[in-house]
């Protein structure tokens, strides 16, 4: 009976009173190791707690922190052709998007958005790097084109939030011909004397360092960002040298004058808002007039032209 009472009984009771744990409740940190909580974690806008290390954040997700409430409208992208080139590595292109879209649970690399920070009205556009590594394709060049016109057209400041491995090797010559692209649309916002801000996140490397990524008025990075066109381990490889510790990231651009800012994820907003106002020649902010994020239901959603449809109203209309 000893053996039956001290342990098979409180087996038995062990496996029918055993609790459902749902997974990813804790995420470990790459840097430091430490395991952090996914609200904790989500609330400090996938921002390390203990050691500051930025994770990644989708382009939705630092919306709803940037914009007012957290409401914004998406601006209508064109669509470009699904496979110019007919490419074929180890999948079939077509395939490798559709992994990509499900992943991601968004259409493309890039999110375009209008709406008010800081009681700003901006238009930003931000890249997704778990999409394909951010690869900048021919969606990327009418994403960011169609950025700058909406810009325009309103008479409001772009921002922009690169993070891209470079050109996407699937649109070969296509791919490339989106730096001209680019160029072009960010001169249309110079000519129209409306501020172009970029921040560049980790990584931001290869086409898009050498194009639209590099072109800002004002350049702003997350710490410890990499930010290169060839990468550090390509370049010793080459020089057959050994390069100085923290090279091509933010801190050491800063230093040499690359850069104008580096600042947290979690003062990314305030120190946005403070540069625009100035930029634009508005009053300073003033912070009690600026809502608090429980009270995204009680504001009126931006107007946006040009076929712009809200995310609800995009997802009512997937379902």
């Amino acid at each position: 009976m000893n053996w039956i009472t001290n342990y098979v009984r409180p087996r038995i009771n062990s496996i029918f009173s055993r609790r459902e744990v749902p997974e990813n409740l804790w995420t470990k940190c790459d840097e430091c190791g430490t395991m952090l909580f996914h609200r904790e974690l989500k609330d400090n806008l996938n921002v390390c707690t203990n050691c500051g290390h930025h994770m990644h954040i989708t382009p939705r997700d630092r919306f709803k922190a940037l914009f007012d409430g957290g409401i914004f409208a998406e601006v209508a992208v064109p669509e470009p052709l699904a496979d110019p080139l007919k490419f074929r590595d180890q999948k079939k292109y077509p395939d490798r998007m559709k992994a990509a879209q499900k992943k991601t649970g968004e259409k493309e690399a890039m999110l375009v958005a209008a709406g008010e920070m800081g009681r700003t009205p901006i238009v930003a556009v931000a890249q997704d790097f778990s999409f394909m590594g951010g690869s900048m394709g021919m969606y990327v060049g009418n994403a960011i084109i169609a950025a700058a016109e909406e810009a325009v057209k309103l008479g409001r400041p772009l921002i922009l939030f690169s993070a891209a491995g470079g050109a996407r090797m699937q649109e070969g010559i296509l791919s490339l011909m989106q730096m001209p692209r680019t160029t072009v649309a960010v001169q249309m916002l110079k000519e129209a004397g409306l501020p172009y801000i970029v921040v560049l996140t980790h990584p931001t490397t290869g086409g898009v360092t050498a194009s639209y990524a590099m072109l800002g008025d004002v350049h702003i990075s997350e710490p410890n960002a990499l930010i290169c066109f060839a990468g550090p381990r390509v370049i010793e490889q080459t020089i057959r040298e050994k390069l100085p510790d923290g090279f091509q990231r933010a801190e050491y651009l800063l230093d040499h004058g690359m850069l104008d800012r580096v600042t947290p994820r979690t003062e990314m907003r305030e120190e946005l808002i403070t540069i625009l106002r100035m930029l634009m020649g508005l009053p300073p902010q003033v912070m009690g007039d600026l809502p608090a994020p429980g009270e995204a239901e009680d504001l009126p959603a931006p107007e946006v032209e040009s076929g712009a449809e809200s995310a609800a109203d995009a997802e009512a209309e997937g379902k």
